[in-house]
This record gives structure tokens, sequence and C-alpha cells, in this order.
């Protein structure tokens, strides 16, 4: 892992494959390793130079104050454009996971030039906040129980890991992924203030962040390969969110795995990159 400086920041980023390869650049969601490392190793092994990296305010990226962002969500569609060029590839392929999912959409609309194909798993085509009519919200069962649970303190790793375990079920998700998942984010967070731990292990800059203008009336302006990827079990993003995208955008596939939630599962890593390799 190291760092790469673009669109005026430093994005901590990791390296699978052989540089002289297509560029596949993950965005983290927040962080890289929203993208399993089976994932990235699969890719590289199907002739692909794979770059995963940190957003801004999370993991090895420039990290200032995630509770009052001074950057919009433009900004960090600006640094995947940005950092394909710094890593010295004409194009990419662009994936983003939950809110990285939007960064991707974002980007790929704002900077087409930048992009060959993009892969969006688990999320939706709003941003956060009221979803429009169509698309179905958060299971409030879920949220509730989610979100009544007392949080962790945020400075013990173990705490935060067990926190991650607890509530993968409640994501569709498995529990020890899971808690391997947050322990890793934990490590990797650069400090060890509560609110840029929380930050780092629940997204919660997004809750903060001005994602205007809306992008969705644009989707149909993309004519990238695109590849959907949804969780049949995401109470999050439910599958209706994915299936809105897939029919947004022209030709996309739409790829719905049964046994995921909101986390790609290490089981379902090789169908991912197949289905990638394959846009």
């Amino acid at each position: 892992m190291t760092s790469q400086r673009a669109n005026g920041v430093e994005l901590g980023i990791e390296t699978f494959g052989r540089d002289t390869d297509p560029l596949v650049l993950l965005a983290g969601g927040t962080t890289m390793v929203s993208w399993p490392d089976a994932v990235c190793e699969r890719l590289a092994a199907g002739g692909r130079r794979v770059v995963r990296y940190d957003l801004r305010d999370s993991g090895a990226s420039t990290t200032l104050d995630p509770e009052a962002p001074a950057y919009r969500l433009r900004d960090l569609a600006a640094d995947a454009a940005a950092l394909v060029g710094a890593l010295g590839a004409a194009t990419a392929h662009l994936g983003g996971v939950g809110v990285g999912g939007m960064v991707a959409q974002v980007a790929a609309l704002d900077h087409p030039d930048a992009f060959s194909a993009l892969t969006l798993v688990g999320t939706r085509p709003v941003a956060p906040g009221p979803v429009d009519d169509d698309l179905p919200d958060h299971d409030a069962a879920t949220m509730d129980a989610l979100f009544s649970r007392p949080m962790p303190d945020w400075t013990d790793r173990t705490a935060v890991a067990a926190f991650a375990s607890d509530g993968a079920e409640l994501l569709g998700n498995d529990p020890e992924q899971a808690r391997t998942t947050a322990a890793r984010i934990w490590d990797r967070t650069p400090s060890t203030e509560p609110a840029v731990q929380q930050a780092n292990q629940l997204g919660m800059v997004f809750a903060r962040l001005d994602c205007a203008p809306r992008w969705r009336e644009r989707l149909g302006d993309l004519t990238l390969p695109t590849l959907v990827v949804h969780g049949r079990n995401d109470p999050f993003f439910p599958v209706g969110n994915g299936e809105a995208l897939a029919m947004a955008i022209p030709d996309a596939r739409l790829l719905v795995l049964d046994e995921m939630g909101t986390a790609i599962p290490d089981t379902a890593a090789d169908e991912v990159a197949v289905a990638m390799l394959e846009r």
C-alpha cells in the first residue's frame, strides 16, 4: 500500500497485477477494503492492473474533518478521474461499492473520457437522504435494529470489530468477514479520534456531504459498458435500487447475488470478477 497525489489530495492506494495491464480503478465505500482481496486478485489474474483506493477522509487518504467536509461529491468524482491520469493510464474500468458507487456514477458522467467501463455494486442512483418515490428506501425494521444498538468505544479495536460482526447478519453479511474487515479498517485509520474512526467504519462523511446536483436523469447518457451488482438480501439499498440503475443505463448488465447483502461476500468474488472482466 502507498499513496498517490491526484486532484490536490493524497489518496491511499493498493495495487494488484502488472503495471502494463489495462487499469481497473476501484473506489472505496468509503475505504478500499470494501473491495475484497479475492476480487482484486482474481481481476489481476485475469490480466488487469487493479488499483483500489480510499476516498477522502478515510483510510490512508487525506483526512481533515469528516464531520464538516470542505468538498462535494463532484470533487470525489474528479479525484477518480485525476487518479487515472496520475497512475499513467489513458482510461480505466471504474468500480464503486455503496457510496463509492455514487462517486463512480458521477465520475463517469462528468469525466467520460477517463473511463472505459463501469461497475456499480450495492448502490443507488440518488444521493444519501430522501429517495425518489419509485425507489425502495432503507428497510425500516433493519435500520431501527441497527441504530438502536449502543455505539462501541471507537478507540477500542476489539469492540469496533465486535460491533461490526454483531450487525452483519442484519445487513445480510457474513459476521466473520465483517469482523475481519472492521479490524482492517480500524488498523488503517490514521487517528484514534472517535469521530474519525466512526467515519471510517460507517461512512458518516456522506451524511454531511453536498451531493447536488442530481444525476439520475443523466444516466441515460452513459455509453460505456456497465455492470450493476446487487445483493438480493440488501436491506440498506434494497435490490430495487440496483434494478433501477440497470434500467436507466443503456445496455447495462444486472447481476443479482442471492447470498449477498450490503457487502460482496468472499464466496462471490470469482463470479463478480468474471463478470467485470467481461465488460
